[in-house]
């Protein structure tokens, strides 16, 4: 039987969600269009006899403009407010997913990728600082934590719907504009106040790797994953013959071992020195995608059955090595150290899709999955020469047995996290200057 105090932080986590579910519906919705867009354009780039090279540079269009986007929407966000921000992102999005349906040419869909990823960047930005701002330390993990499982869940579904028509044809596109285009009704007809905006001071990348290389590198590299995952996995699994339902299931299964894995994982990092926990999740991605090989070729259940472990570790290392790298900085820091992970994590996956599809041109479709392994072998050698050349702080251990510390998406933290107060205000200031 769940304790009083566990009953009363339940009742509050429903009560914080409950407050901001014209956001979550309208994340949903978002997440529903852009995880069936993403594999919608990887059969149909497929069908069109685009390449594997090309479809890679193609699908890192999208990447590229959630740097710009990640950069430039703050500044609109703190001129006209979030609500504005967000439908005008959100009307970028659907108007560049039609786009690609009327031009079907290599360049186009390069540019709309482009614009799609500026659209998305924007609309993280909105959401997670909307989110972080709705909630006091007590709460803001958990109400982030029902945001991610609401986002995951959407790409899932919006995997699914690949289902729906045939992807050769208009339907699909048009779907997935309506879908896009709904997400702005619960939120411009919802009366829940915006929060404030703050402009947060910038940290150096070369500042940031000196305080922790782990995360700085390790961020980079999970980009280079993320990217190939979701601008090629979709080509990869259409390539070796599977059909458009065999295809969006495998995606959706990806997908869904994201949202099951998010909450174990990041609740093992809370109680354990996050560095195993990142070498542990890397070693399971590397080991999942290399038994993928194989078992794609004797079953496709089989194949989709082991998606589910693939996307759990690929899709939750990103979020263990952000709460690790804020284990080793001043409050003061963290925001500005947001910002600066994300950047590696854009900048890694701007080269995942088209690095991946080069590794298919020379090994074969397979190609995919020993990239995704090569790339997460890399992560735990890495790890590990860490952990080498520094044993975990006297404060973080400290840490480790105190209460769960209380972490914001990187996105949101940049613009509401000036205000909050860190759970782990108590650390040492040595842990500010500690290379990791």
């Amino acid at each position: 039987m769940a304790a009083p105090a566990e009953r009363v932080s339940r009742n509050a986590t429903v009560q914080a969600a409950g407050g901001v579910w014209a956001l979550l519906l309208g994340m949903g919705l978002l997440m529903l269009g852009n995880g069936l867009q993403s594999s919608l354009l990887g059969v149909r780039a497929a069908s069109e006899d685009f390449g594997s090279s090309v479809t890679g540079l193609v699908m890192s269009g999208y990447y590229i403009g959630f740097l710009g986007g990640s950069l430039l929407t703050p500044r609109a966000v703190i001129h006209v407010g979030h609500v504005r921000v967000f439908a005008a992102m959100a009307s970028i999005a659907s108007i560049a997913i039609l786009v690609h349906s009327l031009m079907v040419t290599p360049p186009v869909w390069a540019v709309m990728r482009v614009v799609t990823g500026f659209a998305y960047a924007g609309l993280y930005v909105v959401s997670e600082s909307w989110l972080n701002a709705s909630a006091g330390n007590e709460l803001r993990g958990r109400l982030l934590s029902v945001y991610m499982v609401v986002s995951y869940t959407g790409m899932g579904g919006g995997q699914l719907m690949l289902n729906a028509a045939d992807p050769g044809a208009f339907d699909l596109f048009a779907i997935c504009s309506v879908i896009i285009s709904a997400a702005l009704v619960p939120i411009l007809l919802s009366a829940t106040s915006q929060p404030d905006t703050t402009t947060p001071a910038p940290l150096p990348i070369r500042q940031l790797y000196r305080i922790s290389p782990l995360g700085t590198v390790g961020c980079f590299l999970t980009g280079v994953a993320k990217g190939a995952t979701f601008g090629m996995g979709a080509v990869y699994a259409h390539m070796i013959g599977l059909t458009v339902a065999e295809v969006s299931a495998f995606m959706a299964a990806l997908i869904v071992g994201g949202a099951v894995f998010q909450w174990p994982l990041g609740k093992l990092s809370d109680r354990m020195d996050r560095r195993k926990v990142a070498v542990g999740i890397a070693l399971g991605a590397a080991v999942s995608a290399a038994l993928a090989v194989p078992v794609a070729q004797i079953s496709t259940l089989g194949l989709i059955a082991l998606a589910v472990p693939l996307g759990g570790t690929i899709l939750t290392l990103y979020s263990v090595l952000i709460a690790y790298t804020n284990d080793h900085l001043a409050h003061e820091q963290m925001v500005a150290a947001s910002s600066g992970l994300l950047l590696a994590l854009g900048a890694g996956a701007i080269l995942g899709p088209s690095t991946a599809g080069w590794a298919m041109d020379i090994l074969g479709t397979a190609g995919f999955l020993w990239y995704l392994a090569a790339i997460h072998l890399v992560v735990v050698v890495f790890a590990l020469y860490r952990m080498m050349r520094r044993s975990v702080p006297v404060a973080v251990r400290r840490a480790l047995t105190a209460t769960v510390p209380t972490r914001a998406l990187p996105l949101g933290t940049a613009w509401s996290g000036l205000t909050a107060r860190s759970s782990t205000e108590g650390r040492d200031d040595d842990t500010t200057t500690s290379q990791t």
